[in-house]
């Protein structure tokens, strides 16, 4: 066993020692030693039902023979640390995750690991600590919150919350209105009900083989969900036994699995940074031009919240991430030869699995659209690319041109949006908001839901090299590369500019003469650096594109 390194023999007596301070027997030491790596804390909804999880996977690794040793993961809630310098902090906490958890996994040397996320960076950053220490791994998450309701039944959640802060300043909701939305939004534990960023890489640790059936939907409040934690502690000595490692199971093609059913869920436009991290620690490139080329041949098969009124609690109830990869299958979207954690293929996995809803889950023949739901756009203001979750833009901005109105921070354009200085047919540009230049990419889930709360969702857009939560909609479009910072043409935007952008052909275009943008570029200058001490000035000095998933050099 790898663990021997630490508890056999004499030379390990000093190791063994301290283990005995820790209150294990030499009986608990001849087995398999299981690191479960805790997300638990009491900041994040997500996150707070998470000592539960552990002590089911610990229950089930004990049932299975093996020994749980339980440490611990960082989470920031990305609402909580919405709308200040805190979002500044958490893109980079993917980073401190995946290199704190390599650093407890080689240097106390588990035979396996049990990954316990939820919220938006912990299951990119355990995916990619699961990669560089290539132990056998399987997550188990805490699952999404249920929908709220408001008190005339409506179904609620996070992202309506977001856009009644934008109602009241339209004048469309007083305060008792902004308050009801504020006790129903978040009505349990877990993460954030519709098919945002948490919830989008839950479902797509399914679908790329690391995460039981169930992990990417069972609600967290329902036992169900400790269910499966006892059986992914049961499963991971099963992994263990026959040595099937993360980078058995991450391959190219279950990277490809992975992007075709987050197309065809219309996952969060976050996917298109984290999946290329993930696949970056596995030796394995994914580039946003992939992303369209299976875009292009996926049809979408789901609209929940944002892009629609349904949930994580339905999606669930009508079969799951496996009901959708078995639709995909009709049309030999996915590679079933692959293997995952259950030590069986994924053609295996999907053996007598059903579409229960065909209204939630739409059937591969009558999808919502015949593309996926995120689409990556270039032009010659993103000539590396920017990404838009198509699936949550109306008819209506699928092709839109008007004025660009700039500025230089997201605070600077929430205030202008509030104080209604934002009107029909503008193209709303926040810059210097990307890895470097926030630095920490910022999501605009402020100004977003502004517009969309104050109706201009179907006539105003929204461009930036930040990014967006998984809980914006309209047409909102991010990760613009090369950002500001790094004098990408965003850079050279100027007030009334026309940008014309057309979602369907993936076009974004600055409509200015390039004599005239060539005399802008000879006349920029980078701004000082935002932050200049601490960790955020170590990652800006790091951090490279997010076409290439913001991954450190």
């Amino acid at each position: 066993m790898r663990s021997d390194h630490v508890k056999k023999g004499i030379p390990t007596a000093p190791n063994r020692s301290l283990f005995y301070a820790l209150g294990y027997t030499r009986e608990e030491l001849e087995r398999p030693l299981i690191g479960v790596v805790c997300s638990y804390n009491e900041i994040v909804p997500g996150h707070m039902n998470l000592d539960k999880i552990a002590e089911a996977v610990k229950a089930g690794v004990r049932a299975a023979g093996g020994t749980p040793i339980e440490f611990p993961a960082i989470a920031v809630c990305d609402g909580i640390a919405m709308g200040h310098v805190g979002m500044k902090y958490s893109l980079v906490t993917r980073d401190l995750i995946a290199d704190s958890t390599e650093a407890m996994a080689m240097a106390h040397q588990f035979d396996g690991l049990v990954m316990i996320p939820n919220c938006d960076k912990n299951v990119p950053g355990l995916l990619m600590a699961a990669a560089r220490v290539n132990i056998p791994t399987i997550f188990c998450s805490g699952g999404p919150m249920l929908a709220g309701r408001l008190n005339d039944g409506r179904r609620t959640c996070l992202s309506h919350m977001f856009e009644a802060v934008g109602g009241y300043y339209a004048g469309k909701l007083d305060e008792a209105g902004v308050e009801e939305y504020e006790n129903a939004a978040c009505p349990t534990c877990g993460s954030c009900s519709g098919m945002y960023t948490a919830n989008s890489m839950n479902c797509l640790t399914e679908a790329i083989g690391m995460g039981l059936k169930g992990n990417g939907t069972i609600p967290a409040v329902w036992s169900a969900r400790l269910r499966l934690a006892k059986h992914a502690g049961m499963q991971i000595m099963e992994l263990v036994k026959r040595d099937i490692k993360p980078r058995d199971i991450m391959t190219a093609a279950a990277f490809h699995n992975a992007e075709t059913v987050d197309m065809a869920l219309g996952c969060s436009t976050n996917t298109m940074l984290h999946l290329p991290a993930i696949a970056h620690e596995c030796g394995i490139e994914l580039d946003l031009d992939m992303s369209n080329e299976i875009s292009a041949k996926t049809p979408n098969l789901c609209h929940l919240a944002p892009a629609g009124d349904t949930y994580m609690e339905d999606l669930e109830g009508a079969g799951g991430v496996h009901a959708v990869m078995m639709e995909l299958t009709k049309k030999g979207l996915l590679d079933t030869s692959v293997m995952t954690c259950t030590g069986r293929t994924l053609g295996e996995n999907l053996e007598g699995v059903v579409n229960r809803d065909p209204s939630l889950i739409r059937p591969i023949d009558s999808p919502y659209s015949p593309d996926g739901g995120i689409a990556v756009l270039k032009g010659n203001l993103a000539p590396e690319g920017c990404v838009v979750k198509r699936s949550a833009v109306s008819a209506e901005m699928m092709r839109h041109q008007g004025p660009a109105r700039v500025f230089e921070s997201e605070e600077e354009a929430i205030e202008a949006i509030y104080a209604g200085k934002i009107a029909a047919g503008d193209v709303v540009v926040i810059r210097y908001e990307g890895p470097k230049g926030g630095p920490g990419m910022r999501e605009m889930l402020n100004p977003t839901s502004a517009i969309c709360g104050m109706g201009l969702g179907e006539s105003v857009a929204l461009i930036t090299d930040g990014r967006f939560s998984g809980a914006t909609r309209g047409a909102s479009i991010g990760h613009v590369c090369p950002e500001a910072a790094q004098g990408g043409p965003i850079a050279l935007v100027e007030e009334g500019d026309q940008i014309a952008i057309d979602i369907p052909a993936c076009k974004i275009e600055l409509l200015v003469d390039e004599a005239v943008l060539a005399a802008r570029r000879a006349a920029w200058t980078c701004p000082e650096p935002k932050i200049k001490a601490g960790y955020l000035a170590r990652y800006a000095k790091l951090v490279t594109s997010a076409a290439r998933g913001a991954v450190l050099e």
